[in-house]
């Protein structure tokens, strides 16, 4: 599903090249921007400083003179709006609103035409287009271009401070957009861990069992459930090689403290 995000009439140059960024980050390539402060934003030291490296998001963000341009070929629309409109769409959070959308329409084709109710089914359209529009920073988004919308996107935040900066809301219905689509697989920052086997474990415990007797904890002619409740916790704790080392090194320091005491 193609899916492009609208900026209208952005005032900072920053927020411009931050909101690049997270689209770059998760997986979207497609901003318009209407009518900016600046001309030449995307050529502004700034912009480019913040887009930090998505350079070809930041070189295929087009600028439009208006709304109208912008939202050529979208067929369904998204305002983000903190504040409910009269007479205007509704309003849902970002993760009801997606779920909703791509359970209804399959996940894909049949979304409603726009200025239809979404509960309206439209002809099968072989290439839809979603479409986010984000309001001024000074001014939010005007009432006529949330009523063109299907929904006003609300993002939860605190009932007493709900104000997000630019970027920081293109970032979130990016994310929460990406995972309704099903979202990036989450890559291990360290390798699976190898576990010691059963022979590892036994010697551990061999030395443990000397060097618990050695300090005098352990009396190997009433050893009770001591060493099979020690087996049981480190298979529990399904230690590494690695940890099998260092506990017998302690096991080691044990027995020579006796031995030194004695």
């Amino acid at each position: 599903m193609k899916t492009r995000f609208i900026l209208i009439e952005t005032s900072h140059p920053g927020n411009v090249g931050a909101a690049v960024r997270a689209l770059k980050v998760m997986g979207f390539d497609e901003l318009v921007l209407v009518a900016p402060r600046f001309a030449n934003v995307l050529r502004k030291e700034e912009t480019i400083q913040r887009a930090s490296g998505a350079n070809d998001v930041l070189d295929r963000t087009r600028i439009v003179d208006t709304l109208d341009e912008a939202l050529d070929g979208v067929m369904h629309l998204c305002a983000t709006a903190m504040t409910p409109r009269d007479f205007g769409p509704p309003t849902r959070s970002p993760r009801d609103h997606f779920e909703q959308l791509l359970a209804r329409h399959d996940g894909a084709a049949l979304l409603a035409c726009p200025g239809t109710d979404l509960g309206v089914s439209a002809p099968t359209v072989p290439d839809v287009s979603m479409a986010f529009l984000f309001g001024s920073e000074r001014f939010g988004m005007k009432n006529e271009d949330v009523y063109r919308c299907h929904v006003a996107l609300s993002i939860p935040t605190n009932p007493q401070f709900g104000s997000l900066n630019l970027a920081a809301a293109v970032q979130l219905i990016a994310y929460e957009w990406r995972l309704a689509l099903g979202g990036y697989a989450v890559n291990d920052a360290t390798a699976a861990p190898e576990l010691a086997d059963a022979a590892q474990v036994a010697g551990l415990l061999a030395h443990w069992e000397r060097a618990l007797t050695d300090i005098g904890f352990l009396d190997p002619l009433a050893p009770k459930k001591l060493m099979p409740r020690l087996n049981q916790l480190f298979n529990r704790a399904g230690l590494s090689p690695e940890e099998i080392h260092i506990l017998r090194g302690v096991a080691k320091a044990m027995s020579q403290a006796a031995n030194l005491k004695r």
